[in-house]
């Protein structure tokens, strides 16, 4: 099989696509995988992103997508199911195998597949979430600003969430998911003014995705306008994984220099490495990967080039 791309990107959000856009203008071979199910799909809008800010995350890939499509980028629509070294001949490279069993071999491969968030065991929250059921206070915070907010978190992380929701309301509770604090916790939220119910919580009630309250095991009916929620996240594919990236503790991968991972010729990029998980940041680090990506093949082309002319 020969090789049919410079770059294959697996993951159609902001990262993998500022990475497309770049490597495009290199005029690079460039192929991008996406199935359609971004982590924020549920969200209504794209907060803390310069220029943006305020789009729903439709529109801004469908704006993205058109804008990446005018220099060359091939996208397929489909999830990316196995992927692995082409041979040891060329062990830099990667065949990608997707839903339908098709193959393509890249030189260079970037993931940019995320993470999924681990939604709290509560009845009918899928009704509430991306609306007043949020897992990151800056970016959907604001929306929310002087209302009822519930932290809920196992144990110590209501109490870090609950006294950080104090910069968006004073009205805020902290919810331990029926696990006990330590006295040292416990006087933290005292001496912040902060109401703590240490029962575990079990539904959600409100109408047309606005929350009313919350209801617990005990039979407590706690009234809230919007849960911000700390329970974790996993990484949304295992192809890193698979490739040989290890996770850490938290089940992120870990990068280097310009994105890059201890795989060789494999790059990362987005909210799977862990760091600040904002849209804007992931296509930031999308663009470092791009140029990362790009100087190794810039290099590998000039090391051909010079071993062709020698030959001749």
């Amino acid at each position: 099989m020969n090789i049919d791309f410079d770059v294959a990107i697996v993951g159609g959000g902001p990262a993998g696509l500022s990475a497309a856009l770049v490597l495009g203008r290199c005029c690079r071979r460039v192929i991008l995988f996406d199935h359609g199910k971004p982590r924020n799909q549920a969200a209504h809008l794209v907060n803390c992103y310069l220029g943006v800010e305020g789009m729903s995350p439709a529109e801004l890939r469908d704006l993205a997508r058109k804008q990446v499509s005018a220099y060359g980028v091939e996208f397929v629509d489909t999830q990316v199911t196995d992927a692995r070294r082409k041979s040891k001949e060329h062990a830099a490279a990667f065949v990608l195998t997707t839903a339908e069993g098709h193959e393509f071999i890249a030189r260079k491969l970037l993931l940019a597949t995320g993470t999924r968030d681990r939604l709290p065991d509560l009845k009918n929250i899928r009704q509430f979430y991306g609306t007043s059921v949020h897992h990151c206070p800056y970016c959907d915070g604001w929306e929310h600003r002087g209302k009822r907010l519930m932290a809920l978190g196992d144990g110590s992380e209501a109490v870090e969430q609950a006294l950080f929701l104090r910069r968006w309301s004073p009205f805020v509770t902290a919810c331990s998911n029926g696990q006990a604090l330590s006295q040292e916790d416990l006087d933290r939220l005292s001496q912040n003014g902060i109401p703590f119910i240490g029962e575990k919580p079990t539904a959600l009630d409100g109408s047309d995705g606005q929350l009313a309250a919350i209801l617990f095991a005990t039979g407590i009916r706690e009234s809230c306008d919007a849960i911000f929620f700390s329970s974790g996240q996993t990484q949304r594919s295992d192809l890193g994984k698979r490739l040989g990236c290890s996770p850490d503790n938290r089940d992120l991968l870990s990068t280097h220099e310009k994105q890059c991972t201890d795989v060789p010729g494999l790059f990362l990029a987005g909210d799977a490495d862990g760091d600040v998980q904002f849209a804007i940041v992931a296509a930031a680090e999308g663009a470092i990967a791009a140029t990362g990506i790009n100087d190794e093949l810039q290099k590998e082309d000039s090391a051909k080039h010079v071993e062709q002319i020698s030959v001749l």
